[in-house]
């Protein structure tokens, strides 16, 4: 059976208060009378990774090091295969694919949108199957299937075969990006998140820009070679390094703490990580029924989550769009490739950036917040589309500067941390409906047929940054609200403890 809303919100409650302590598990627990000693031992690793490092006990932190090199490893290759094998389209369509496959019109944009509509069915699903079936069973199978049809484009004769093509790859690496996403936040305290989160993230621009610098090396070497074009052998090489990260997810990602076989936890590792997730107060699973569903819909967050996060993600769509520029602009093939890989890697530098010092600090509303303030340049500069070539260039490159997706997904895992369903549901709605937007809106505001200038697309994803930034501070003013309310709460229930211990009460 589901969990009321009374002891689900109970347990928000506690996450929450929790969460604004400083806690070390499996150790001692810094006390006031020696607060002032803890500070003067705290590691150079506190100040530069997790800033209660210097309260963890050796037990704790060697658990830390094999989930960090256990999930982040396989997260981030994984990630990066996945936004290698989704980004060579692109450097596909500008390396000789368009004239090959002879795509005239709005033919790649409608290639874009089958990869899009595949991803966006199969986000709420895959978190809810891994409730049932291990994530690391389901992330292979996912990852290898993917790895096989991105093999598969390589033998593309014709426009029909790419829509189909592209629409399973899509299908099959839908379940990577939400399902890793609850798995860390299964794993880790409020102090540790956002940062790893960063990481696991970082590697999806890394993925774009090795994209680039791997389709100019493979054109520059490869073309001809046994009679096959240069971006059919794109499509052959990121086959063959993707089959063999799925195999390695099978063994070595460990599950949740609440369900994990990994080999290389002991079972007193085991005890530990599940109590630091329950005092951390995040809640284990339970079954799904359609009052975990209505419990969810009848909230806030599933609601202003989602809707926030489309904003953003919708705004960072302006950098698709950087190599077809420079091919209009007569740059050559390997500069088309090389050049966006630019804006990958100041994107890749952000989000890291954005999570650590979201973890730093303990603050999620204002590094989602900043960072949105700060796009407001780069897209302005789309927007209004000068003349001058330097200046579209610097935008192009920095139009990705509010990637802080690592932060805005920590603040989701966190605020529903009492509920392991809608976490789930709200994690995995956020990145679904996003895409399912994204299925349609780049028809609409970027057709091909308005290459490069898009004059619908540019003024528009300006706008989403806007209005992001709204969405934003209207999510951080219903959290305080629900803190006042958690507060006004526990202020009650102590005054009623104290009415029936005191005089004239009749439980002494």
């Amino acid at each position: 059976m589901g969990k009321s809303a009374a002891n689900v919100e109970a347990d928000r409650v506690s996450s929450s208060n929790y969460e604004a302590g400083d806690h070390g598990f499996g150790g001692t627990t810094a006390t006031p009378a020696d607060g002032a000693a803890t500070r003067a031992r705290r590691s150079f690793r506190s100040f530069i990774w997790d800033t209660d490092t210097h309260l963890k006990s050796p037990e704790e932190r060697r658990l830390l090091l094999k989930l960090d090199w256990a999930i982040l490893s396989i997260g981030c290759l994984g990630f990066f295969m996945k936004y290698l094998d989704q980004g060579n389209l692109a450097n596909a369509y500008v390396s000789g694919m368009q004239e090959d496959l002879n795509m005239r019109g709005n033919e790649y944009t409608y290639a874009v949108t089958a990869y899009t509509c595949a991803y966006a069915v199969m986000q709420i699903p895959s978190t809810l199957v891994i409730q049932r079936i291990r994530p690391s069973i389901w992330l292979a199978l996912m990852e290898v299937g993917w790895g096989v049809w991105t093999f598969a484009q390589a033998g593309m004769r014709n426009t029909s075969q790419l829509y189909a093509f592209r629409f399973l790859v899509g299908f099959f690496e839908s379940s990577f990006f939400p399902s890793l996403l609850y798995v860390l936040g299964s794993w880790y305290t409020k102090t540790e998140l956002a940062k790893r989160v960063a990481l696991f993230h970082m590697t999806a621009p890394l993925g774009t820009a090795f994209g680039g610098y791997l389709q100019a090396a493979v054109y520059k070497n490869l073309d001809g070679h046994h009679g096959i074009a240069g971006w059919r052998w794109l499509y052959i090489v990121c086959g063959c390094m993707t089959v063999p990260v799925g195999i390695a997810t099978f063994f070595f990602l460990p599950d949740t703490p609440y369900t994990t076989r990994a080999w290389f936890l002991t079972e007193e590792e085991r005890k530990l990580a599940e109590e630091r997730v329950r005092r951390a107060g995040k809640a284990p699973p339970v079954k799904v029924s359609l009052a975990t569903f209505k419990r969810i819909l009848g909230s806030w967050r599933w609601y202003a989550f989602v809707i926030g996060y489309v904003l953003y993600g919708e705004s960072c769509g302006g950098n698709g769009y950087f190599g077809i520029w420079l091919k209009a602009e007569h740059f050559s093939v390997v500069k088309r490739n090389v050049i966006p890989t630019g804006t990958s890697l100041i994107s890749a530098t952000c989000v890291v950036l954005w999570g650590f010092l979201s973890d730093y600090t303990g603050s999620r509303f204002a590094w989602v917040l900043i960072p949105l303030i700060l796009a407001l340049l780069p897209n302005g500069i789309l927007a209004f589309w000068p003349s001058s070539i330097p200046l579209k260039e610097f935008a192009f490159l920095t139009v990705n500067i509010h990637l802080m997706t690592a932060v805005f997904y920590s603040w989701a895992n966190e605020v529903c941390a009492g509920d392991n369903e809608e976490r789930a549901v709200v994690i995995s709605s956020m990145n679904g409906f996003q895409y399912a937007v994204a299925a349609w809106l780049p028809i609409v505001i970027f057709p091909q047929t308005m290459a490069p200038t898009f004059r619908r697309g540019f003024p528009t994803t300006f706008g989403l940054v806007i209005a992001a930034i709204i969405s934003v501070i209207a999510i951080q003013l219903f959290v305080l609200r629900d803190r006042r309310r958690a507060r006004r709460a526990a202020g009650d229930s102590e005054a009623g403890v104290v009415s029936l211990d005191g005089p004239g009460g009749d439980l002494k």
